[in-house]
């Protein structure tokens, strides 16, 4: 049997519990990392784990996969978890992929600011908060490593009713590249990936009629499915990327 691209890695997956976490989690495993699944909704985690088949053989080299309730924009939720993974593995993820991320859609005249926090604490400033606690595990450790973050292809085009869900993943993509240049000395690469409209929960919410203007602007001609933005997170986890940092791709079918 021909050893997985990240055979022997163990990954953190953020909002673990469904979409592009979910198909990351997935697809990281199938390729041999131990996985370790991250959400806001514990059941949903456990359910990556337990139910899907990618997951279902359990152990990987490094251990087991396993389950965590994780609220990434809460400081203690997150030292809480770093603190839980050091007793059951010894060492940090060498894998960090943030794709926890809700939205709190209206119009700019009409968006509140809690909503507008809200979505920024999340997407922003949780992908912050986990790349910093993570990243100085691992240089603490001497490790290299890889983060990938989840930021939009809204982020680049912007799009009406996601004024806060927009500027959060713009701000993912400017974080990115200046994480890139600061812990590029600790061979620690961070890239992010710009999904476009991909066939998750939270794109189900869309009303048919906008689906319908949204295939016109996409040359393939349909939604994505979320195990194809996971090949591209599994091959920026692995060494077959290892001269590729601070740089966005975009899977979003040519939109």
């Amino acid at each position: 049997m021909v050893a997985g691209i990240v055979s022997g890695r163990l990954a953190l997956v953020t909002g673990a519990g469904s979409g592009i976490g979910r198909a990351a989690c997935q697809v990281l495993s199938r390729e041999g990392a131990t996985v370790i699944a991250a959400d806001i909704n514990y059941q949903s985690a456990i359910e990556t784990i337990k139910k899907h088949t990618a997951l279902a053989s359990g152990a990987n080299a490094v251990g087991d996969h396993c389950a965590f309730e994780l609220d990434v924009s809460n400081t203690k939720s997150i030292l809480d978890l770093f603190t839980k993974l050091q007793r059951q593995y010894k060492a940090p993820p060498t894998i960090i992929i943030n794709s926890a991320g809700i939205t709190r859609d209206n119009w700019l005249l009409k968006l509140s600011e809690d909503d507008f926090n809200s979505v920024h604490d999340v997407n922003l400033k949780g992908t912050f908060l986990i790349m910093q606690t993570f990243a100085k595990a691992l240089t603490e450790a001497s490790l290299s490593g890889s983060i990938v973050n989840i930021s939009s292809i809204v982020g680049k085009y912007g799009n009406m009713g996601q004024t806060n869900y927009s500027a959060s993943k713009a701000g993912v993509v400017g974080m990115t590249k200046t994480a890139a240049k600061e812990l590029g000395k600790f061979n620690i690469r961070v890239n992010a990936i710009l999904p476009g409209f991909i066939d998750t929960p939270m794109v189900k919410t869309v009303p048919e009629k906008v689906k319908e203007g949204m295939f016109k602007m996409i040359p393939l001609g349909r939604l994505g499915d979320p195990t194809e933005v996971a090949e591209v997170i599994t091959f920026l986890s692995s060494d077959k990327s290892s001269y590729i940092t601070g740089t966005t791709v975009e899977v979003t079918g040519g939109f």
